[in-house]
C-alpha cells in the first residue's frame, strides 16, 4: 500500500481505490485515505477524500454512513466555498440527490426532516443556477415512497417538463425511474417501452442496465414475453452478482426464480450472498430482499419442501418453513417502521402484495443447470385441488380395457390402479389373468414369471388363445434378458399351437398376430445380436404381414402389428446395407402409425429415418424426421427422449446456420435433461451446445452464464476433452467481449493446457495467442509477452508465418509497456519484417506469395506507427526528427508493397500513404504531404462513393491538403 506523501499520491490512491470491488474493504481504505488527506493540510485534498468516501459508502451496503462525510462537506462549502474547485463544486450539488434517496431508505429519519431537506436542495440548486429537474425528481421519489400518488403524479409531470441540465440524472437512471412509475400504475408494456433505450444499450451508467434488467423481469413475465425475461435474467444477474450495493436488484432476480419454477436456482442465489440477510446499512433494500426470501420459502413450503435445508442468516441451520417465518417477521417489522415514519400503510401494503405473489409459469427453462423442486404441473400453494373420489373397480376395469384395446399411453398405469382396487375385493379368474398380464408388461425382464402365471389364469378362464399369447410374450422377455437360445426354444410350441387353433377357428386374429409378433421379435433379436438368421426373420415378418395385412380397419392393434412389421423389414434392409430402402420402409411404418392415430409409436422410427438421412447427407430429410418425431411424441416421450430429440435437432438446425432456432432446441434439451436427472451427462452437452449457439448470436452475457454452468459438469472422460476445450474457448470469447479480460485469459490458458497434449497443435497455438491478447487487454503486458512468445514458437513449428508475424508484432507493441522499451519493440518489429521477407522469397505458390506480401505490407505499416508513437516526447528535435524519418521509411515501404498488389492492396496502400503524408507534414514538408494526399484522391477516382473506407480516406486526404491550399 503506497505511502501518501503529497496531493498527487493521494489522488493516485483515491483513483486506485475507486477501481476496487464494492464492499467493506474499499470503504475502510477510503477512511484511511481521509486521515492521510487531513495530514496534508490542503483543504481540497480533504474535500476530495470526503467526496471519495461518500461515493464508496453510497455504492456499498453501508449507505447509512454517507450522511457524516456529506454534512462535513456541506459545512466546508458554507464556510469556504473558494476551497472547492469546479469539479468538487459540481459533485457537492450532485450528491444532494443521493442524500434524499438515502434518507428515504432509513426509517429512523423523520419525514419532516426529509421534506425540509428537499426544500434545502431546491434552495441551493436555485442559488447555483441549476434547473429544478433534479429537485422534482427527488420530490417524485418521496411522494411515491409514502404512497401520495397524486403528489407523485404532479412531481412526475414537473420532473419531465423541467429542463435537463448538469444536475439531472443520466438518461439511463431517469428512464429507469420513469418506467418504474408506469410499472407502479400497472402499465407493464409502457414501462418496457420507456426502458427500451437502456435495455438496447443506448444509455448506460454504473448501475444501468443492471437495475432496468432486474425491474423488467416481472412485467415481461406478466406479458408472457418469457424468452426476453429469461435473457434479461441471465444477462442482468451477471451484472448484479459482483456489486454489493445492488441488493434490491438482486432481490428481483430471486423473485423471478420463485415465480418461474426455478426455486433451486433461487436457493443458489441466496447462498451466494449470506450477508444480504443481515446487512442493515440500507433498511429498504434489506426489507425487499427479505420479502422475496419469504416468497421463495413459501413456495417451497407449499410444494411440500418446508423441511428442506436452505441458506439463511449465518449462525444456525434453517429449513424453508423456518426461514419463511423468520423472513416474514423481519420484513414486516421493517415495513412497519417505514409506515410509522411515513404516516401511511403504503409500504406494508406493497410488501404484503409482493410476498403473496403466485408463480407465473410452471417452469421456465433457463439453460443453466437446474434441479427440479416439484413435479411438473403441481398446483401452486393455496390452490391445491381436493382429492377426487376413487372410481369403482368396474369403472377402473372398463377404463383400463379401453386404453389397452386402443393402445393409449398410460394403459399400464390404469391396470396398476385396477390391481390395487382388486386387492380389496374378489375378482374373476379372467380379470386376474389380465392384471397379471399387464403387470408383467411393466416389469420388463422380470416379467417372465408373471406372463407364465397369466397364461395359467387365461387357460383356467377358458381362453386358450390368450394363454398361448401370454406364453409367447414370456418367451420374448427371455430374449430381452439375453436368454436368446431359451427364447428361440420357448417360442416354437406357442407358434405351432396358435396356428393350429387359428386354422380351426378356435382363436382370433389378435391372439394369433400377438404370437407371430413375439416370434418375429425374437428372430430379429438374433439378427441384431448375432448377425444371423436374417432370412428366418424376414419370413416371420412377412408371415405376420400376410395375416394382418388389410384386416386392420378400425382395430388399431392389428394396424400397429402391420406398422411394426413394416419397421422390422426396414431394420433388415438397414442391416443388409440398403439404407435407401430402409428409410422408405420406416416412413411407411410411421405413416401407418400416424394414420391409425397412434403417432407416439412413430417416434422411434422417425428417429431411425433421421439417422439414415444424416448418413446419406440428406440433412433436410433428417430435420423433417426429427421435427416429426417431436410432434408425434407430444407429451408422451420420456424426458430423456425429448432431450435427445431436441439436441439432435439443435445440431441439424445449427448446421444450416439457424443459430436462433438451434438455441431454442438446445435450451429445451437442457431442460428435459435436467428433468430426467441427466444434468451431468446429456444436460452438460446440451448446455455446451446452447452456449455456442448463443455466442453465434452475440448474446455474450447469456452464453457466458450457460457455458460456466456447463463446465461444472463437463468431463473429459464422459464428453471428451474436445468438448471441454471448446467450451472454455467459447467462454473465453464471451468474457473477452464482455470486457472481463483477466477471466478470459484464465479460460483460454486452461483450454490451451489441455490442447497442449494433442497431436495436432493448431488449437494449442491459437488458444495461446488468444490468451496473450486477453492478458494484454487485462493490463498484464509481461504475462502477455510470455504467452505470445509461446504462441510464436508453436506457429513457427507449424510453419504458419502469418500468425508468427502477428505474434511478433503484438509483442513489439507490448514491449513499449515493459522493461524492453522502445528498443526492444523495434527489434521485435524488425524480426517480424525479416520473417515475412524470408517466407516471401521462399514462396512458390502465387496465391501464398500474395497473402505474404499483404502481411509484409501490414508489418511495415505497423512498424512505422510504432516508430512514430514511441518517439520520446521530451527528446530534442533531432531525435524526434530521426524517429519520424525512420517511421516514414517504413510507411513508404508499406505503400510500395501494397501498391504491387494492385486492387487487392488498394485500401492498405492509401492508408499507408495518408500516414506517410501526416509524417511529411510533421517533418515540415507540406509539398510532399500534399502529393501523398493527391495520390490517395487519384487512387479512388471513380470508386464507389458508398464505400465507407473510400469516403473516410477521401475526407482524410482533403484534410491533409487543407494547410497547403490555405
Amino acid at each position: 500500500m503506497m505511502e501518501i506523501a503529497d496531493f498527487d499520491s493521494l489522488r493516485h490512491a483515491l483513483a486506485e481505490n475507486s477501481e476496487q470491488p464494492e464492499g467493506p474493504a474499499r470503504n475502510a481504505r477510503a477512511e484511511q485515505l481521509l486521515v492521510a488527506a487531513e495530514k496534508l493540510s490542503i483543504p481540497l485534498a480533504v474535500i476530495e477524500a470526503l467526496g471519495h468516501q461518500l461515493k464508496v459508502y453510497n455504492y456499498s451496503s453501508e449507505k447509512d454512513k454517507m450522511f457524516v462525510p456529506f454534512a462535513r462537506l456541506l459545512r466546508m462549502w458554507d464556510e469556504r466555498p473558494e476551497d472547492f474547485d469546479e469539479y468538487e463544486t459540481h459533485s457537492l450539488h450532485w450528491v444532494f440527490k443521493w442524500m434524499t434517496a438515502g434518507m428515504l431508505d432509513q426509517p429512523h429519519v423523520p419525514l419532516a426532516s426529509i421534506e425540509k431537506w428537499l426544500g434545502e436542495m431546491e434552495h441551493r440548486y436555485r442559488l447555483a443556477g441549476h434547473s429544478e429537474r433534479a429537485v422534482r425528481g427527488a420530490e417524485f421519489s418521496v411522494a411515491g415512497h409514502v404512497g401520495d400518488l397524486a403528489r407523485a403524479e404532479r412531481a412526475y409531470a414537473a420532473w419531465l417538463a423541467a429542463d435537463r441540465d448538469r444536475m439531472a440524472d443520466c438518461h439511463a437512471c431517469e428512464l429507469h425511474g420513469q418506467g418504474g412509475w408506469h410499472l407502479r400504475n400497472d402499465r407493464d408494456a409502457q414501462a418496457l417501452e420507456v426502458w427500451g433505450p437502456v435495455l438496447d444499450g443506448e444509455y448506460s451508467c454504473a448501475h444501468e442496465p443492471h437495475t432496468v434488467l432486474a425491474s423488467s423481469l416481472l412485467p415481461l413475465l406478466r406479458l408472457g414475453r418469457v424468452d426476453e425475461a429469461r435473457a434479461h435474467h441471465l444477462r442482468g444477474f451477471r451484472l448484479v452478482r459482483p456489486m454489493e450495493s445492488m441488493r434490491g436488484a438482486y432481490a428481483d432476480h430471486v423473485e423471478f426464480c420463485a415465480l418461474t419454477g426455478n426455486e433451486a436456482r433461487g436457493l443458489e442465489l441466496l447462498a451466494e450472498r449470506p450477508a444480504y440477510f443481515t446487512d442493515t446499512g440500507q433498511p429498504r433494500s434489506q426489507m425487499e430482499f427479505l420479502a422475496v426470501v419469504t416468497l421463495l420459502m413459501d413456495r417451497l413450503t407449499g410444494l411440500g419442501l418446508g423441511g428442506q435445508r436452505v441458506p439463511g442468516p449465518v449462525g444456525r441451520a434453517w429449513t424453508a418453513a423456518e426461514l419463511a417465518g423468520h423472513a416474514r417477521v423481519e420484513a414486516l417489522e421493517l415495513a412497519a417502521r417505514f409506515d410509522a415514519r411515513n404516516g401511511t400503510s403504503y409500504v406494508g401494503d406493497q410488501l404484503r402484495e409482493r410476498m403473496a405473489r403466485q408463480p407465473l409459469t410452471d417452469r421456465l427453462p433457463l439453460g443453466v443447470r437446474a434441479v427440479r423442486t416439484a413435479p411438473a404441473g403441481l398446483p401452486a400453494p393455496g390452490v391445491l385441488a381436493p382429492a377426487p373420489e376413487r372410481p369403482s373397480l368396474p369403472a377402473l376395469l372398463a377404463e383400463a380395457r379401453r386404453l389397452s384395446d386402443t393402445l393409449r399411453p398410460h394403459a399400464l398405469e390404469a391396470w396398476a390402479a385396477v390391481a390395487e382396487a382388486a386387492e380389496e375385493t374378489e375378482v374373476d379368474t379372467y380379470v386376474r389373468a389380465e392384471i397379471a398380464d399387464h403387470t408383467a408388461m411393466g416389469r420388463g425382464p422380470e416379467g417372465v414369471g408373471l406372463f407364465e402365471r397369466a397364461a395359467e389364469l387365461y387357460a383356467a378362464a377358458g381362453d386358450e388363445g390368450e394363454a398361448i399369447a401370454a406364453r409367447a410374450r414370456a418367451a420374448y422377455v427371455r430374449a430381452l434378458s439375453g436368454e436368446l437360445d431359451e427364447a428361440l426354444a420357448a417360442i416354437d410350441e406357442p407358434y405351432d399351437r396358435i396356428l393350429a387353433l387359428y386354422a380351426d377357428d378356435a382363436t382370433g386374429v389378435r391372439q394369433t398376430a400377438s404370437v407371430l409378433m413375439s416370434r418375429a421379435r425374437i428372430l430379429m433379436r438374433r439378427v441384431h445380436e448375432r448377425s444371423a438368421g436374417a432370412g428366418d426373420a424376414e419370413r416371420a415378418v412377412r408371415e405376420l404381414l400376410a395375416l394382418v395385412g388389410g384386416r386392420g380397419g378400425s382395430d388399431v392393434r392389428l394396424v400397429s402389428r402391420a406398422a411394426e412389421g413394416r419397421a422390422m423389414l426396414a431394420e433388415l434392409a438397414e442391416h443388409a446395407g440398403d439404407g435407401e430402402r430402409a428409410g422408405k420402409l420406416f416412413r411407411q411404418a410411421t405413416a401407418q402409425f400416424v394414420g391409425a392415430e397412434l403417432p407416439w409409436f412413430a417416434v422411434e422410427y422417425e428417429v431411425r429415418v433421421a439417422a439414415l438421412a444424416h448418413e446419406q447427407g440428406d440433412l433436410a430429410e433428417a430435420e423433417r424426421a426429427l421435427r416429426a418425431a417431436l410432434e408425434h411424441g407430444g407429451p408422451y416421450v420420456e424426458p430423456v427422449g425429448r432431450a435427445q430429440l431436441h439436441l439432435q435437432l439443435a445440431e441439424v438446425v445449427g448446421g444450416r446456420g439457424a443459430a436462433e432456432e438451434a438455441a431454442e432446441h438446445a435450451l429445451e434439451a437442457a431442460h428435459w435433461a435436467d428433468e430426467a436427472g441427466e444434468s451431468g451427462t446429456l444436460g452438460a452437452w446440451a448446455r455446451h451446445q446452447l452456449g455456442g449457439f448463443l455466442l453465434r448470436q452475440e448474446r455474450f452475457a447469456e452464453a457466458a452464464e450457460v457455458l460456466e454452468s456447463a463446465l461444472t459438469d463437463l468431463r473429459a472422460e464422459t464428453h471428451g476433452d474436445g468438448a471441454v476445450v471448446q467450451t472454455q474457448w467459447w467462454l473465453g470469447d464471451c468474457l473477452s467481449e464482455l470486457g472481463e479480460h483477466h477471466a478470459a485469459a484464465e479460460r483460454r490458458l486452461q483450454a490451451a493446457e489441455i490442447a497442449r497434449h494433442w497431436p495436432e497443435q493448431h488449437d494449442h497455438a491459437t488458444l495461446a495467442h488468444l490468451a496473450a491478447e486477453s492478458l494484454g487487454d487485462a493490463g498484464l503486458p509481461a504475462e502477455a509477452d510470455q504467452a505470445y512468445a509461446r504462441a510464436g514458437e508453436l506457429w513457427r513449428a507449424m510453419g504458419n508465418v502469418h500468425f508468427l508475424v502477428r505474434s511478433l508484432r503484438a509483442r513489439a507493441w507490448l514491449a513499449l509497456r515493459t522493461e524492453a522499451g522502445a528498443s526492444g519493440a523495434r527489434r521485435l518489429m524488425a524480426d517480424a519484417v525479416r520473417e515475412c521477407e524470408s517466407a516471401l522469397e521462399a514462396a512458390g505458390d502465387p496465391a501464398a506469395a500474395e497473402r505474404l506480401a499483404g502481411e509484409l505490407g501490414h508489418t511495415h505499416r505497423q512498424f512505422g506507427d510504432l516508430l512514430a508513437r514511441s518517439a520520446p516526447e521530451d527528446a530534442d528535435d533531432p531525435a524526434i526528427r530521426e524517429a519520424f524519418e525512420a517511421a516514414l521509411a517504413e510507411m513508404t515501404a508499406a505503400v510500395s508493397v501494397f501498391g504491387a498488389l494492385g486492387e487487392e492492396g488498394l485500401h492498405g496502400r492509401t492508408g499507408a500513404e495518408l500516414a506517410a503524408g501526416w509524417l511529411e507534414a510533421d517533418l515540415s514538408r507540406p509539398a510532399d504531404a500534399a502529393a501523398r494526399a493527391r495520390a490517395v484522391l487519384d487512387a479512388y477516382e471513380g470508386a464507389d462513393p458508398a464505400d465507407e473506407t473510400v469516403r473516410a480516406r477521401r475526407a482524410e486526404a482533403r484534410q491533409l491538403l487543407e494547410p497547403t491550399e490555405e
